[in-house]
């Protein structure tokens, strides 16, 4: 697979991505550096536990990650949990399902990038 499918098959944006890193294997580095980042476990974890300060922390970081990396879905998704998160409430049931959807398809289709 090559980089530009990834970013196409995980509704990223590769161009911006590529303005930013300059190179593919600059880029396929700091990709290949994202399933080690704990905000999305931290945000998992901290709903289950109803902490909203921790989970809004996690979840503007996993923004931040997402924007910087060019995962555009993954970026819309953090961004509207981060906003419900904002005001002190853990209730995001709906906008972390699908968080979780896109976060696990963007991890399978790091796998197959780095096979």
């Amino acid at each position: 697979m090559t980089i530009e499918n990834f970013y196409a098959l995980t509704g990223g944006d590769y161009a911006d991505t590529k303005l930013r890193f300059l190179t593919d294997d600059r880029i396929l580095r700091f990709v290949g550096k994202f399933p080690s980042d704990e905000s999305f476990s931290l945000l998992k974890s901290s709903l289950a536990e109803n902490n909203a300060e921790t989970a809004f922390r996690a979840a503007h970081t996993l923004k931040g990650v997402a924007s910087n990396l060019g995962f555009t879905s993954l970026f819309k998704v953090s961004s509207e949990i981060t906003e419900v998160l904002r005001g002190g409430n853990t209730v995001a049931e709906e906008q972390f399902a699908e968080l979780e959807k896109i976060y696990d398809l963007i991890i399978e289709h790091i796998k197959d990038l780095q096979a």
